[in-house]
């Protein structure tokens, strides 16, 4: 059997990337899946499709979780959908490197808002129907521990991301609710283009730090959820795994 047949997961910000290999890789190991999207459909219903292709259950589901309304919403629809909420997965994020000379209020703002505040509106909206069992799985960053420069705002949003795991960890553990950080290194994404880093010095250079000496892809990471979201995990709680082939 599946290792999370008959579990239900909201993966966000799911159209793409690392999401998008986290909600296929619930999928496969017997999940049904909401895929959650903030702009881009035409992403999240190729995601659903593959799900579907493959035998397995998955919906798309709209919204902004850095919007109260929105993290409710999509939370609720996932619960009318499948009937339960078991897994969680805070992926929703967004980066933006700028030295300390071109930080601004729209700056810090727009990073903390989803990358924090989304995090947190989701988890207080689906932590009213996760039960004993259930696994919230925030994905943070390995820039959390190697604070690159240029990266401050962003940095600061992984640093908070851990220490609300930890916090969540000790509040949800008594109803049996398991809150755990992973922290990729450099992924290659759609998102890792688009920002002209793969292919450039800084890929160079993280690459010549990695013990595995590669860049991570998508899967790398989402079979380390499915291990967190699953039973295997029953006994973490509160860690932070660092997902990035060695790299300190």
């Amino acid at each position: 059997m599946s290792k999370l047949q008959g579990k239900t997961a909201l993966v966000t910000g799911a159209s793409k990337g690392i999401g998008a290999a986290i909600a296929k890789a619930l999928a496969a190991a017997g999940a049904a899946v909401a895929v959650n999207y903030a702009s881009s459909k035409a992403g999240a219903d190729a995601v659903v499709a593959e799900i579907t292709a493959a035998g397995g259950k998955a919906f798309a589901v709209q919204g902004d979780v850095s919007k109260a309304a929105d993290a409710e919403a999509i939370v609720a629809q996932t619960v009318e959908r499948f009937g339960r909420l078991d897994i969680l997965v805070n992926n929703s994020g967004i980066y933006e490197f700028l030295p300390i000379e071109g930080i601004s209020e729209e700056h810090y703002r727009k990073q903390f808002d989803v990358n924090v505040l989304g995090l947190l509106l989701t988890t207080q909206a689906a932590a009213r129907h996760l039960g004993q069992g259930a696994s919230v799985i925030n994905i943070g960053s390995l820039v959390a521990r190697i604070t690159p420069p240029g990266s401050a705002v962003y940095t600061a949003t992984k640093a908070a991301v851990e220490g609300i795991t930890g916090a969540l960890a000790q509040e949800l553990g008594a109803r049996g609710i398991r809150v755990n950080a992973l922290n990729p290194g450099m992924v290659e994404t759609e998102g890792a283009h688009a920002a002209g880093f793969i292919g450039s010095d800084f890929q160079a250079h993280a690459v010549a730090q990695t013990p595995l000496g590669r860049i991570g892809q998508p899967q790398d990471i989402a079979s380390i959820a499915v291990f967190l979201a699953s039973d295997d995990a029953g006994w973490l709680t509160g860690e932070k795994l660092y997902a990035g082939g060695g790299l300190r």
